[in-house]
């Protein structure tokens, strides 16, 4: 046992959607720059999992603490404070069509923290360096861009406003391996470099494997498994077993209409 306090903690937390109970009680800690990575198969509640801790759904039960304060039930003024402290890389970069590169990387510190355009927009720069971009991109639309470009622009809005804890949902779909990989190793890269905590939720297990300190997987509602990257292939778990070797066969069924 350790006293010191987990950067995440979530416990018991329950989440439904009408007769559907997606969430049956997960329990997790992340540590202070800690890197923990949640896999399940599509339908297991990793989505629902995050959006709770942003706040974008309201569990039914239990309890979501960022630095020890409760975030379930927190006013709105309070939330939107302790919501500065996250980063987000949304599943198909997200990025608004009608702004230019720099102006997406920017949007965070004009919106949310008042930079003047022109500070931010020399901020927007240096954080496309750091994902490999260089000066050329900033008046580009998102529509001018790649897969792969847009995945980087939408890593370098994440990180434009510092902050101590990113979230990755599914950071790797829609990617070819090579460019998978690729961000893989900028999100890993970007993480150390801001020292900062990461809840990722993917069924990509190169992705997994590549950027996380931890793995936690959810099934049936409820973390079933934690433990290391290098404990992976000897687990005794048979669901982690089916499911990071991809086989059909196992305790774990799809449902197959005919």
């Amino acid at each position: 046992m350790t006293d010191v306090l987990p950067k995440i903690r979530l416990r018991d937390l329950h989440k439904r959607f009408g007769p559907k109970q997606v969430l049956t009680g997960v329990d997790l800690d992340i540590g202070v720059g800690e890197s923990v990575v949640v896999i399940g198969g599509s339908g297991s509640g990793k989505s629902v999992t995050l959006k709770c801790i942003l706040g974008l759904l309201y569990p039914e039960h239990g309890s979501i603490e960022v630095d020890g304060r409760e975030m379930v039930g927190l006013g709105s003024r309070t939330r939107e404070q302790m919501l500065r402290k996250f980063g987000m890389l949304f599943q198909g970069a997200a990025l608004f069509d009608s702004l230019r590169v720099w102006e997406n990387v920017a949007f965070g510190l004009i919106q949310a923290k008042g930079l003047a355009r022109a500070e931010a927009k020399e901020i927007a720069k240096q954080k496309l360096a750091q994902v490999g971009l260089g000066p050329d991109v900033l008046e580009l639309e998102p529509a001018e861009l790649s897969g792969g470009m847009k995945k980087r622009v939408a890593l370098a809005r994440a990180i434009a406003t510092d902050p101590e804890i990113m979230f990755f949902d599914e950071p790797t779909t829609g990617l070819d391996p090579i460019m998978g990989d690729v961000i893989n190793d900028l999100i890993r890269k970007c993480v150390n470099e801001l020292g900062a905590t990461a809840l990722s939720i993917t069924h990509d297990m190169a992705s997994a494997r590549k950027i996380a300190d931890r793995i936690a997987m959810l099934y049936g509602g409820k973390i079933i498994w934690t433990g290391k990257v290098a404990e992976l292939d000897s687990v005794a778990n048979p669901y982690v077993d089916q499911f990071i070797h991809g086989r059909a066969e196992g305790p774990i069924k799809m449902e197959v209409r005919a």
